[in-house]
């Protein structure tokens, strides 16, 4: 495949990578806190995170136990991912228009209100009733972890699916735990945090993109919102949707600046000048003033969250102590409101909310994908561990058992979505061919803002270039072109070709590049007899 098409799909493919990771370490974490606060070192557990720590800012400190600093602290850095990722996905990604957004968002709806109704029908006014928010959201980490396991067996359309829906659900979840899990509304502290907000959004309105006021803003907007009444996580959360999605300059706007510095480097190099500071310098600026500070920060704390943040509050908060009749517990309204609200509401909630938006007309099928394996990607989203576990602790704060029989509650529905849905998906799914490899990746013509400056033109074959094999004419070296694939005429979607492919006459080859290698290209290959060829039959319009 082009070098261009493995640069655009390289970065989803490491985000992808260290989800299911991060996914992996998370259930190691959730084992090893169950093992020790159920051991014979239980009571260091429970020490552990009951230890005071101060933090002292400007003579004035702040005294919290350890447990406090990881659900309230950490957990603002995990939020702010959060945050940038919502954003990232509603600007450039799977989000940004109504026709993609619209089934997952749906989906996410349905996913969201059946669970919550099921755990408020099974406590409704008993004392567990507070805690219909906790089978909502969906874990993205073991979700997409699990789905990493079916690779190649899932349509790629799916993937995106669960990413979107989880999307929303975390969109959910964060109103939620704003709306209905904070204490009583401060007024002054409140107008504080709005207008640290302002300030916020007037920093990405004014195109400023270096990172430090941002935090800076978002430090005193944390404990602006702690102060609140409303739960300072979602400090984070607000912060990120502040982060600029734009860098300072325009890709193509620095291609001249980036070719001079690096041809002073090449100078450099060929002289044996070994001082290369100034070039390298001018090469990191011009890179840093075109990649926008919401990728730089993402990528920056992406591996942490996954890595640390996230293990970490797991050990803090999965720790259950199991003593008495485990059976009880099990059985108590908290557990079996969160267990059926994760394993048999979101999969009633996604599936059949998706299936009345198909069936009404108002959003397609994903690609490739069956019914059979809708639901099975509709049981994996009832994976609810880290926000779950999350907004149980904010639900019942005063009263452990509640908080404990949720998270066994939790344990079991998620453990029996990931059995069920793995299994439906291992079942009904299978290798795709290669023709249908080629499909799916039609799909994905349209190149992301990353590739931004890059075009994607179908060239009629035709004039000289007739009966020479893809390696002789070398569209890379020659004109700056890369060959996506061939359409065939009676055939349907794109058929990769090898470098020893010899072209015919009316072939309709699919190139990708700059504006103006492409411009350049079509004008040296008879650019009018092109624009007057008729498109082969079942050709998609992708011109421009």
């Amino acid at each position: 495949m082009p070098r261009l098409l493995f640069a655009v799909v390289r970065p989803f493919r490491q985000f992808f990578r260290t989800e299911a990771a991060g996914g992996i370490l998370l259930m190691v974490a959730s084992v090893v806190a169950l093992l020790w606060a159920n051991s014979r070192w239980s009571a260091s557990y429970e020490g552990l995170l009951h230890v005071p720590i101060t933090l002292t800012v400007g003579g004035k400190g702040l005294t919290w136990p350890l447990h406090h600093w990881i659900n309230d602290a950490l957990m603002s850095v995990f939020f702010l991912v959060v945050g940038l990722e919502i954003k990232r996905e509603l600007l450039v990604g799977e989000l940004r228009s109504l026709g993609r957004a619209i089934l997952p968002a749906i989906a996410a709806l349905g996913g969201m209100l059946v669970p919550a109704a099921i755990h408020f029908a099974l406590n409704r006014g008993g004392e567990a009733q507070a805690g219909w928010g906790v089978p909502m959201a969906t874990d993205i980490a073991f979700a997409l972890g699990c789905l990493a396991l079916l690779a190649g067996r899932v349509p790629s359309s799916l993937v995106v699916f669960l990413m979107a829906l989880a999307i929303f659900d975390d969109l959910g979840a964060i109103l939620v735990i704003a709306l209905f899990y904070g204490g009583p509304l401060q007024t002054t502290a409140l107008g504080v945090a709005g207008g640290l907000t302002l300030a916020l959004a007037g920093l990405s309105w004014l195109g400023v993109t270096r990172i430090w006021p941002y935090l800076v803003l978002g430090g005193a907007l944390w404990v602006a919102v702690l102060q609140s009444g409303i739960h300072a996580t979602i400090a984070g959360v607000v912060l990120g949707l502040c982060i600029p999605a734009r860098g300072s300059r325009r890709p193509t706007e620095a291609l001249e600046d980036l070719d001079r510095a690096v041809s002073r480097l090449r100078r450099s190099a060929q002289s044996q000048d070994l001082d290369a500071t100034g070039p390298l310098g001018a090469l990191e600026r011009h890179l840093e003033a075109v990649q926008p500070p919401l990728d730089r920060i993402v990528h920056g704390l992406h591996p942490w969250v996954a890595f640390g943040i996230v293990p970490i509050f797991a050990i803090a908060n999965a720790g259950v102590a199991i003593h008495g009749d485990i059976g009880a517990m099990a059985l108590s309204g908290a557990s079996l409101g969160a267990a059926l609200g994760l394993f048999l509401g979101k999969p009633l909630g996604i599936f059949g909310a998706t299936w009345m938006a198909i069936r009404a007309g108002i959003a397609p099928r994903p690609t490739g994908a069956s019914w059979p394996q809708i639901l099975g990607v509709s049981m994996l989203a009832g994976i609810g561990f880290t926000m779950s576990i999350f907004v149980a602790t904010l639900a019942f704060p005063q009263t452990p058992a509640l908080q404990d029989a949720s998270k066994v509650g939790i344990f079991a529905g998620s453990g029996l979505s990931m059995i069920a849905g793995l299994s439906l998906l291992a079942a009904v799914g299978r290798k795709p061919s290669p023709q249908e490899s080629a499909e799916d990746l039609e799909i994905h013509l349209e190149l992301p803002r990353f590739a931004e400056g890059f075009v994607v033109e179908t060239w009629v074959a035709q004039g000289e270039l007739v009966g020479r094999s893809l390696r002789d004419l070398d569209f890379r070296n020659r004109h700056g072109l890369s060959v996506l694939g061939l359409h065939r005429a009676q055939g349907r979607g794109l058929e990769p070709v090898s470098a020893a492919y010899v072209v015919t006459a009316g072939d309709a080859l699919l190139l990708v590049g700059t504006q103006e290698d492409m411009t350049r290209f079509l004008a040296l290959s008879a650019a009018p007899a092109h624009d007057q060829a008729p498109s082969p039959e079942g050709l998609p319009d992708l011109a421009g």
